[in-house]
């Protein structure tokens, strides 16, 4: 049994497990990979943590260790065990037959929740193919029915091996397929993009920590109902609005993008690019960080990071610092508008709350005045207000 094939509508009771390797911002309270795990309908109900230089071949975590987690998964009651790195397809056959139950890793969680969360046709393709790019390295696990074809003693290959094979070309096939598919949105995305383009639109996407208020600050700027939760990615699906800056005598066009993560799967990113495609060609970035989280610089860096992977590392950020509202007193900013050092350069930054409105009408004449900037020239008649939310002709959402 993995995570999508919990039948029960009850969140199945979890074990968390966290390896710590030396690394720099380890998670000891196995908080986010408890939020994750919440996120997609499990039930934490203990977590375990170890240290060790390295992960052992066999059972990551050695036997000794192996044998502690199979005692406080009896003693919880817990069905799954859960780990906070990724775990090679030998690791997770040989812990699940060590446990005796079954065993996932942070990388198919994520993938879990994003088939879960996506609604849009691109979204699910996308999804789909980092997906079936994962299992394609797990036939040696998922397909465990295989081994009673095997050859007798001595032998190799056989029955089973040429089932694994079948297998794998039907996996292969469809990952072939879903990417066909893939560059014909990708192509729709890029058509839109050039109708807006046309229109001398600039174009300010939202990027940042998955439960930075991305979505709420999107609804609270275009007066939009994206959908927004207090939860990780609660939100996949690029959605585009125009956002009239008065200041500026014009709009811009406004898109929320999916959230980051730390670890986010390597296939993810890949399969995402399209989406996150809005992220490298936009003219602006606002980069919402989570302030009352006091990891917020670790979790900057993960936004960075991804944002080098898809090539939108040179694209203009405002930092747009949220949850004003949630600040301890003693953390309260001397005031709402500065420069903060990211990389060695002073990029402008804007405390603010999306959640009371403190500080948006700050954010709001930043961006006239980036805007008034980058396109002095053109200045607009104000746009209906009506037309402030609706969305661009075609896009997918």
């Amino acid at each position: 049994m993995t995570l999508s094939e919990t039948s029960s509508n009850q969140p199945a009771p979890t074990l968390l497990v966290g390896v710590d390797f030396g690394l720099p911002h380890f998670d000891v309270d196995l908080q986010e990979l408890g939020l994750l795990a919440e996120s997609g309908g499990l039930k934490p109900v203990a977590r375990l943590t170890c240290k060790r230089k390295a992960p052992d071949p066999a059972l990551f975590v050695g036997s000794g260790k192996a044998d502690e987690i199979k005692e406080l998964a009896l003693m919880h009651g817990a069905v799954e065990v859960l780990f906070d790195q990724a775990l090679s397809p030998a690791q997770q056959r040989n812990l699940e037959r060590h446990i005796g139950l079954p065993v996932n890793d942070r990388t198919l969680l994520i993938l879990e929740i994003f088939g879960q969360r996506a609604r849009s046709h691109e979204g699910k393709l996308q999804v789909e193919l980092a997906r079936q790019q994962y299992l394609s390295t797990r036939l040696v696990r998922r397909w465990s029915h295989l081994e009673r074809q095997s050859g007798g003693i001595g032998m190799r290959g056989g029955p089973g091996e040429t089932q694994i094979e079948l297998d794998r070309r039907m996996i292969n096939d469809s990952i072939k397929r879903i990417k066909e598919r893939l560059v014909k949105v990708k192509k729709q995305r890029n058509t839109q993009r050039r109708q807006r383009e046309r229109r001398d639109t600039f174009n300010i996407s939202l990027v940042g920590y998955t439960n930075a208020g991305k979505s709420t600050l999107f609804n609270a700027l275009v007066k939009a109902r994206a959908y927004a939760a207090d939860q990780l990615f609660a939100t996949l699906d690029t959605t585009t609005r125009q956002l009239y800056l008065g200041e500026a005598g014009r709009s811009v066009s406004l898109s929320d993008t999916v959230g980051f993560i730390r670890d986010l799967p390597h296939g993810l990113v890949e399969a995402f690019q399209a989406t996150l495609q809005e992220a490298t060609e936009a003219d602006l970035l606002l980069h919402v960080v989570d302030a009352a989280n006091p990891d917020f610089p670790e979790q900057m860096a993960e936004v960075q990071k991804v944002l080098a992977e898809i090539g939108a590392d040179t694209v203009p950020q405002l930092l747009v610092f949220n949850k004003l509202d949630a600040l301890a007193p003693e953390r309260y900013p001397l005031q709402l508008q500065d420069q903060y050092e990211q990389d060695g350069v002073a990029v402008p930054r804007v405390f603010l709350s999306a959640k009371s409105g403190k500080g948006l009408d700050l954010l709001r004449s930043a961006l006239s005045d980036i805007v008034k900037a980058a396109l002095p020239s053109v200045v607009q008649e104000p746009a209906d207000p009506r037309d402030m939310t609706r969305e661009y002709p075609g896009d997918l959402h």
